[in-house]
């Protein structure tokens, strides 16, 4: 049973309010490309092309080749940060976040491949392997039957993974620019990038920029979105410079004084959502924006998470990009009102232009 504080307590759509006001999904934007990545803290980014589909959604005239160039300048870059998951991120986040988010990696890399390499040398596979990598980008696959050649006597797959895992790998282009993204190549960020990981990291304003872009949030919350652990303490020491609220279910939300927190009447346009959209991975109790029963449908067996339509601010169906003639496929989970119906299609025929840049959009509704 959770223990009831005295806080005052925010309803799911208070809740919901403030997550798109903070998220730039109440109305889009007009700001640099690299800001809004650095106040979101990145964007999910397993496939190349997601990522353009956040910016899309949040910033006003949004264009591919804006992301592109960052890649293309190296202010941005493609690695394995939050949950050990592929985040698109700036460079320098990159080389901050990374140290931070170390102990998550080993934890992953434990759980999966740490087995297959009993009393590996690491400082040795650490040495060989950059040495490999900053003389030329490989991916995971050439990687591996190269350190294989040294250490034949481990899987070529376990041994890449424990240099992503001890080494802070970036993908370099023309992984991640669009229409013409390869195959993933990995260098080290500090070859890349020209500079050295942080040798301090801050993880007290990483909670920071944490409640920024998704509070008010309890502490499972961030730890649910991160991969961390034993956050509380942290919590605690910023408890004086933070404010508290409680949700309908008594948890204990923090939040930074100045944020938006809008009124829950404030009304939200339908939106479409990438996929992996950062807004439903970051939190333990998804509800604020994702209902458990339409959570079941969204979140696919194999770990792929479709685009989310948002009507009202929350998620009511998916949608889906078809090749080779454009068509954008609207697959509702619930009658929506016949305003809302047309403001998703003019939505959804934007974006279809955006992806496509047809002037005779097909929209179908599931």
């Amino acid at each position: 049973m959770v223990k009831r504080l005295l806080h005052p307590v925010l309803s799911q759509r208070a809740l919901n309010r403030a997550l798109l006001a903070r998220q730039h999904l109440l109305q889009r934007v007009n700001m640099p490309v690299l800001g809004l990545i650095e106040a979101l803290v990145g964007l999910q980014a397993q496939a190349p092309n997601p990522p353009y589909f956040g910016l899309w959604s949040r910033l006003e005239g949004f264009e591919q080749q804006q992301l592109s160039g960052l890649f293309e300048t190296r202010q941005v870059v493609r690695i394995a940060l939050l949950r050990s998951t592929i985040h698109l991120v700036s460079a320098r986040d990159c080389l901050g976040l990374r140290p931070l988010l170390q102990p998550v990696l080993e934890r992953g890399f434990q759980s999966n491949f740490g087995k297959q390499l009993p009393e590996i040398d690491q400082v040795a596979l650490i040495d060989y392997g950059r040495r490999l990598v900053e003389a030329q980008p490989l991916t995971f696959q050439a990687l591996g039957l190269l350190l294989q050649e040294r250490w034949p006597s481990y899987p070529a797959a376990a041994l890449a993974q424990a240099l992503r895992t001890w080494l802070a790998l970036v993908q370099v282009p023309p992984r991640g620019l669009w229409a013409t993204s390869g195959a993933a190549a990995h260098t080290t960020a500090e070859h890349w990038l020209g500079r050295p990981l942080a040798s301090e990291p801050d993880l007290a304003q990483l909670v920071r920029r944490y409640l920024a872009a998704f509070g008010p949030a309890s502490v499972n919350d961030m730890q649910a979105w991160s991969g961390l652990t034993r956050l509380s303490s942290v919590f605690n020491q910023l408890r004086s410079e933070l404010v508290c609220f409680c949700d309908e279910q008594g948890r204990e939300l923090f939040d930074l004084p100045d944020a938006p927190r809008p009124l829950e009447e404030t009304p939200a346009p339908p939106r479409l959502l990438a996929e992996f959209d950062n807004i439903l991975l970051g939190h333990a109790d998804r509800s604020r924006i994702l209902s458990e029963i339409y959570r079941q449908r969204l979140f696919t067996s194999n770990g792929l998470i479709p685009g989310a339509i948002l009507i009202d601010g929350f998620v009511v169906g998916m949608w889906k990009l078809q090749q080779p003639e454009p068509c954008l496929k609207l697959h509702l989970f619930e009658p929506i009102s016949e305003a809302d119906r047309q403001g998703l299609a003019q939505e959804a025929a934007s974006l279809l232009h955006f992806a496509t840049n047809t002037t005779d959009p097909i929209i179908q509704f599931e």
